[in-house]
């Protein structure tokens, strides 16, 4: 495929609101939110913007990439929406890192870090991009009904990145989505227009947790199989699957239909929440600086979420 990464970077808010914090606002304990989702804490920005976060988490990226600013060519956010409408969270990241390039976003929810490594593929090995900066970040705090615990407990902010050059780590890469969007979902609302019908009001992200649920298990080992009929491997043949942390039970519905062990399964959804797009770069750079990601070990990574989207992606790390 043409690809590899050559580095990573998070950032995280400062703010820790724990299970038992929230219960002091819904009516919830930290004993129903881990058995429901396996989270204990998620960051929740009180000073911080995304466009803060972001630039942070890519500044980390293009250091430990052994590049500077001056040698990325191509920026890729990952999000549903920045510190404004427009301009694009992309934007933002390239005036405070000090970059001069191309910019843009994507916008596919939870599986945007891996569609956003597919577009990175794609002008890469076409030969119009030669250094991209991928930026993943959320921040979900803004966008959810604090009162309604079946979604203020799930969620969290922050940003993961990582820089992306031509090599041969990337084997497979499939994108998809089946245009449900049922399940999970924010409405964009009308404004003030006096030509509308009827107003609809923004509102808050929604979401049908059961449906959700049997999409995510389904879908992923679908597509999981599929990738490996396409490689002529097996699921016995990866190291670690490292997938969106949107709950810690898909995770163990996915892990029990792929008959593979818990150690393969990275969590961090303990500590942060799901964080959207940004979930899958945060946990991929806290197992770099861990140690645990060793050359030649072979990375599923799988993303989905609302639309409903799914990104699936097979990487041998170099």
């Amino acid at each position: 495929m043409g690809i590899r990464i050559l580095g990573t970077g998070k950032a995280l808010p400062e703010k820790v609101v724990s299970n038992e914090e929230l219960s002091k606002y819904i009516d919830t304990d930290d004993e129903w939110i881990i058995a429901k989702t396996g989270i204990k804490n998620r960051r929740v920005c009180t000073t911080e913007t995304i466009n803060d976060l972001a630039a942070e988490a890519g500044r980390a990226a293009i250091e430990k990439s052994g590049l500077s600013p001056a040698d990325i060519d191509l920026i890729i956010g990952a999000t549903i929406g920045g510190s404004h409408t427009t301009p694009a969270l992309s934007c933002g990241v390239m005036q405070r890192i000090g970059a001069k390039c191309a910019a843009f976003d994507v916008n596919a929810a939870c599986s945007g870090f891996i569609y956003a490594l597919d577009v990175a593929k794609c002008y890469i090995n076409s030969g119009s991009a030669k250094n991209i900066l991928i930026i993943s970040g959320e921040v979900l705090s803004r966008h959810i009904d604090w009162t309604d615990r079946n979604t203020c407990i799930l969620f969290g902010d922050g940003a993961g990145a990582c820089v992306v050059a031509k090599g041969n780590a990337l084997k497979y890469s499939k994108l998809g989505a089946d245009g449900n969007v049922k399940p999970l979902f924010l409405k964009a609302g009308t404004g003030n227009n006096p030509f509308v019908w009827e107003s609809i009001d923004m509102g808050y992200l929604e979401m049908h947790g059961q449906n959700v649920f049997k999409f995510a298990v389904k879908t992923v080992d679908e597509e999981v199989q599929t990738a490996f009929d396409k490689l002529g491997m097996s699921a016995d043949d990866v190291d670690y699957f490292i997938l969106h942390q949107a709950n810690k039970r898909i995770i163990d519905g996915i892990r029990t239909r792929l008959k593979q062990p818990a150690e393969k399964f990275p969590v961090n959804i303990d500590k942060y929440g799901n964080m959207s797009a940004a979930s899958i770069p945060v946990l991929l750079d806290e197992m770099l600086c861990e140690g645990k990601i060793k050359v030649g070990d072979t990375l599923v990574m799988i993303g989905f979420g609302a639309g409903m989207t799914t990104g699936t992606c097979v990487m041998t790390w170099e």
